[in-house]
């Protein structure tokens, strides 16, 4: 190991961190672990604790854990008060999953009564890990108390504003101290304002707010010109971390599989984590090629994908979580498209298309998107029909009554709205003896749910929750419904597919934006257009007929089974054969010009 010539015994505080930075630069890590250590050892007492803390964050960037705990806790037993080290050993312990120990040292930085910005960082670190632990009510009082200490954080409101529409807790915009309406609304992400409003204003002043504040600028120069001509077969590279069991892992296994091997190459770039599981290998398996992007940054990973010569390449993950959106800003293909993993326009710069269809996207939201459409002729939405189906349950299985009519929906409770669920319990109320089938995602949004039938003056047995289950169960168990009612604005999409796949019928309301008009695409395109509905009040009046006509509702569920599979909505052929000429002829022209 080098040396340093400097005795670390002699050198003040300010000398000590010079040192090892340039250690460290100079790529000599370990000498710098050393130089810290001796200073420990006989430097002045006064200054040991800070020491102790710098020792931490070295060893924490060599990934040397337990000694960076070890230091951390040192500096802690030296200086008690020390809102630096309690903060980086709480992160230490969270990463290592000791995670009440993380809390409890945050908890401390609280009730020191240290500076302002030392208990923000402390509140938003509970929150933050609170809520990826789902004890929700305890997160938003966490970011709750971190807005009112600093109200100037949109990163802290959007989390808060999203962690109220996972509870149901309505309404979601309830203010906190200075944080008002305007800056929660503000502060929304893209995927909450899809749950909350159907103005796609709102929802482009999201995306591009994302975009400008968290994406890197675009490339000067596209990295694709860089790159010799592309010729023969066209190469579609497919952009995801959710290559999996996802919503898109799970919609888009045949679009891969029945691509033209004779016109088409197929490419995954993924960060998808690794499994044996079945779906990650048959997606795999409909892979010519498959690129490993975890671990590697987003300029390498674009240079991967331009030197393999991609010709379209489609993003299947937009801004929603775990996305890498800096990587289209490289501009690695010369036709980017985005596709299914955000329903929506995504405001990022280097993404030139969306894919679409005339319902999801009328003429009249165009100028509300940063990206031009791709229109299919039939439905934007691939699905499989290759899915595993377990044998249909009987409703007592659910606690469902076997002679009553059944509603359900099996959306994600974000997506739930007091408009919405509003007309759900009126609709209970129209017709005597049926039930409502939900998920409840956890126990806050489960009982705010029954207080909203306690107002509405039903019995909380009206309201009936469904477990998690393997996808099998999970698609015979539609088949115990006989209505889905779909949510708005954020409607129903894989949820739907999945419906209607089982014969199951869906009610939805068709708004103004593209993610409030995909189950309205859906039925279009399975041939049951009448099912869409454009206002709240008829929504609620044709659920209401609907509950009231079980007659009807089966003669749905009976053309669903005699034609809904073959209708254009499943006719997975077709529409990959529309998606490709998309893609040829963009890819066509790229290459001419």
């Amino acid at each position: 190991m080098p040396e340093t010539l400097l005795r670390p015994s002699t050198l003040s505080l300010a000398e000590l961190v010079t040192e090892a930075q340039r250690l460290q630069q100079a790529g000599q890590a370990a000498a710098a672990v050393a130089l810290y250590r001796d200073f420990i050892a006989d430097g002045p007492p006064a200054m040991r604790h800070v020491a102790c803390f710098n020792l931490g964050t070295t060893l924490g960037a060599l990934n040397r854990s337990a000694e960076a705990e070890a230091a951390y806790r040192q500096a802690v037993a030296l200086q008690p008060d020390f809102p630096h080290a309690r903060l980086n050993l709480g992160h230490q312990l969270e990463r290592s999953g000791a995670h009440d120990a993380a809390m409890e040292q945050w908890r401390a930085v609280i009730d020191s009564g240290a500076a302002p910005d030392m208990r923000v960082h402390a509140w938003n670190n509970l929150g933050r890990l609170l809520e990826q632990l789902r004890r929700y009510p305890e997160a938003e009082a966490a970011l709750s108390e971190s807005l009112l200490l600093d109200p100037e954080q949109p990163s802290v409101v959007q989390h808060y504003v999203h962690l109220r529409q996972k509870q149901c807790a309505w309404p979601v915009y309830r203010p906190v101290g200075e944080v008002g309406p305007n800056k929660l609304l503000q502060g929304t992400s893209l995927l909450a304002m899809m749950s909350a409003s159907d103005d796609p204003a709102l929802q482009l002043l999201s995306a591009s707010r994302f975009a400008h504040e968290r994406v890197p600028r675009a490339a000067p120069v596209a990295l694709h010109k860089a790159m010799p001509p592309r010729s023969g077969r066209i190469k579609v590279g497919y952009l995801s971390g959710d290559l999996h069991m996802h919503a898109v892992g799970l919609l888009t296994p045949e679009l891969f599989e029945l691509h033209d091997r004779d016109r088409f190459e197929v490419w995954a770039f993924c960060w998808t984590p690794e499994s044996d599981l079945p779906q990650r290998r048959r997606i795999l398996a409909a892979m010519d090629h498959h690129v490993r992007l975890a671990g590697v940054d987003d300029a390498t990973a674009a240079r991967l994908i331009a030197e393999a010569g991609i010709d379209v390449l489609v993003d299947l993950q937009g801004l929603t979580s775990g996305a890498r959106p800096a990587i289209l800003g490289w501009r690695a293909a010369p036709v980017q498209i985005s596709y299914l993993g955000l329903p929506g326009t995504s405001g990022l710069p280097g993404v030139d298309w969306i894919l679409a269809d005339d319902y999801v996207m009328p003429a009249e939201l165009e100028p509300y998107c940063t990206e031009r459409p791709i229109r299919l002729p039939h439905c934007y939405q691939v699905s499989d029909r290759q899915r595993e189906v377990a044998p249909r349950p009987p409703r007592s299985r659910y606690g469902l009554p076997e002679d009553r009519f059944v509603y359900c929906s099996f959306n994600n409770n974000f997506k739930f709205t007091p408009e919405v669920f509003g007309a759900w319990m009126r609709i209970l109320q129209q017709v005597p003896g049926s039930v409502l089938w939900l998920l409840a995602d956890n126990d806050t949004a489960r009982e705010n749910m029954l207080r909203q039938a306690d107002a509405h003056g039903l019995d909380r047995q009206r309201l009936v929750f469904a477990p998690r289950v393997a996808p099998p169960e999970y698609l015979a168990r539609f088949q115990c419904a006989d209505l889905v009612l779909d949510t708005f604005p954020y409607n129903a999409g894989t949820t739907a597919s999945d419906a209607l796949w089982m014969g199951t019928p869906i009610v939805t309301l068709s708004g103004r934006s593209y993610i409030s008009r995909m189950a309205g695409s859906l039925l279009n395109a399975v041939g049951l257009p009448e099912l869409a509905t454009t206002t709240l009040a008829d929504y609620e009046r044709l659920a209401v007929a609907l509950g009231r006509q079980p007659a009807r509702v089966a003669s749905y569920k009976r053309y669903l089974a005699e034609q809904g599979r073959s209708s254009p909505l499943f006719d997975l052929p077709q529409i990959v054969r529309d998606i490709e000429a998309a893609y040829e002829r963009l890819a066509l022209q790229a290459r001419a010009a």
